[in-house]
């Protein structure tokens, strides 16, 4: 009778980091049961490769540990042939791993194959010589707020979005398609005129809520439209001249500066509802 995964004691170098309950014992368990698995296990000179430091770092942390050992894990019995018959795997973490051949040595990601086919009795394991590591997880995309604040060229407009009581609104579900106003933007309106227009709630919001449009449209969106209607209730008229793009008679700099709530286009000049 095989011995299931967890037990198998020897593979090159004795891979006891993945395999002994000493390690992360709910995972082990999990190894222990029906599956059926496929493990890619990394020997012990394969942990050696990572620094002391860096190692002992990971195995005190208890839930990148189970996100690292887990992305060795396929659900399934995978054979050697099974698994250079695929390009891609999904791990049980929820990444893919890749697959490749060079001449006579297959690889997972960066990892070279050293042992395959050790039968168990509740899947396989293939020995690795280097850990894998899942992808790192992208950062989560900020709401419009936040993207323009972190910008650095918009402090003007975070500032006139605070005093407008509009910063919420904007960080709400949305989506939002808002055309940005640089502080570049903002210092060719005379400095006077704008503390006044920052110390007039109602005007600024007008102002403020005429660069937004409900939606999130991308720039192929705003061209092919000749008007659109803001916030505000005006219309903003969109017109090309050359390769350039303008609303009203702002130009657009930057287009498609994608949000988790919308998306900004940057403009060159404040825009201005009619009659003002």
């Amino acid at each position: 009778m095989s011995l299931s995964i967890a037990a198998i004691p020897q593979l090159p170098g004795d891979s006891e980091l993945l395999l002994k309950s000493s390690c992360i014992p709910k995972q082990v368990d999990t190894l222990k049961s029906a599956g059926p698995f496929t493990v890619f296990a990394p020997t012990d000179d394969a942990f050696a490769k990572i620094p002391s430091e860096q190692l002992n770092a990971i195995l005190a942390d208890k839930a990148l540990l189970a996100k690292i050992l887990t992305y060795h894990v396929v659900a399934g019995r995978l054979l050697a042939a099974d698994v250079l018959g695929q390009s891609t795997l999904t791990s049980v973490e929820g990444s893919p791993i890749n697959v490749s051949l060079n001449g006579d040595a297959a690889f997972v990601n960066e990892s070279k194959i050293i042992l395959t086919d050790v039968l168990a009795s509740n899947g396989v394991i293939h020995a690795i010589d280097t850990v894998l590591l899942p992808p790192a997880d992208e950062a989560p995309m900020m709401d419009i707020i936040d993207t323009a604040v972190g910008n650095g060229n918009f402090t003007v407009l975070a500032t006139a979005l605070t005093e407008a009581g509009l910063i919420e609104t904007l960080k709400s579900a949305g989506p939002f398609t808002v055309f940005a106003p640089t502080d570049a933007a903002f210092a060719k309106i005379p400095s006077e005129q704008l503390s006044a227009i920052l110390a007039d709630k109602a005007l600024l919001t007008k102002i403020l809520t005429y660069h937004v449009v409900a939606g999130k449209l991308a720039a192929s969106d705003v061209l092919s439209s000749c008007t659109l209607t803001s916030v505000e209730g005006s219309a903003i008229k969109v017109s090309l001249n050359g390769s350039d793009a303008f609303l009203n008679q702002s130009k657009i700099t930057l287009t498609d500066v994608f949000a988790s709530n919308g998306v900004i286009h940057v403009i060159d000049t404040v825009l201005l509802p009619p009659n003002l």
